[in-house]
């Protein structure tokens, strides 16, 4: 049976649908570009789409559903690029380089996504600043996972290569909030090279390094 008189195909119907959620996603990013998600409303949302605050309904329960959805969008893509990149460098310069060069690739093609990240991880709403810190603590657990793979990594405690694929993390979200803060990539990917470095040189060395209850050898 033809489609003319009963309305438009399943097919259509949802793909109107996901048409206006992600236009409710795009308007909500343009908003946030000057507050925080507590205090943005979803009647702003909806008259920035031009659709009726109940069409809001059909795509999140609340402005802290949406900001969830935007967390996945921001985060979600990262995942793979983030351990496709650690997987084909070695524990070196070429990594360390690569690993910069992404963060600031993914600033300038997504700066509204990397600003929502950085104001909302410490932000007002609950459920989203979870919802970045769940994301964050998978990204550890597979930047932690590439690295159990690796040569250094024998003799590694899980909990350390944890820790270590976390202080990669949180480098990651500090050199883009720095970039986020500046016209000029150069001095913040520099900086972010050197500090790698020297990660790098106490990954290296933590093996030999004495535990708090041991005492340092003097010469």
């Amino acid at each position: 049976m033809s489609h003319t008189l009963d309305g438009p195909a399943p097919g259509a119907r949802q793909a109107q649908k996901q048409k206006t959620r992600q236009a409710l996603l795009d308007a909500a990013l343009r908003l946030l570009e000057e507050q925080s998600l507590s205090s943005l409303g979803l009647r702003e949302v909806t008259r920035a789409v031009g659709v009726a605050p109940t069409a809001f309904y059909r795509h999140f329960r609340d402005t802290a559903d949406l900001g969830v959805a935007l967390v996945e969008e921001a985060l979600g893509s990262l995942h793979t690029t983030l351990v496709a990149t650690l997987a084909a460098t070695g524990d070196g310069e070429e990594r360390i380089t690569a690993a910069v060069d992404l963060i600031a690739a993914y600033v300038r093609a997504y700066p509204a996504h990397a600003r929502f990240i950085a104001r909302e991880q410490h932000g007002g709403v609950k459920r989203v600043r979870e919802a970045i810190g769940a994301q964050l603590t998978l990204f550890a657990q597979e930047v932690a996972a590439q690295f159990a793979k690796e040569p250094e990594a024998a003799g590694w405690s899980e909990d350390d290569l944890l820790m270590l694929a976390r202080m990669y993390v949180d480098h990651m979200v500090m050199t883009a909030s720095a970039l986020l803060e500046t016209d000029d990539d150069g001095p913040v990917t520099d900086t972010a090279r050197r500090q790698l470095r020297l990660v790098g040189l106490g990954r290296l060395h933590w093996l030999d390094a004495p535990t708090l209850d041991e005492p340092v050898r003097g010469n």
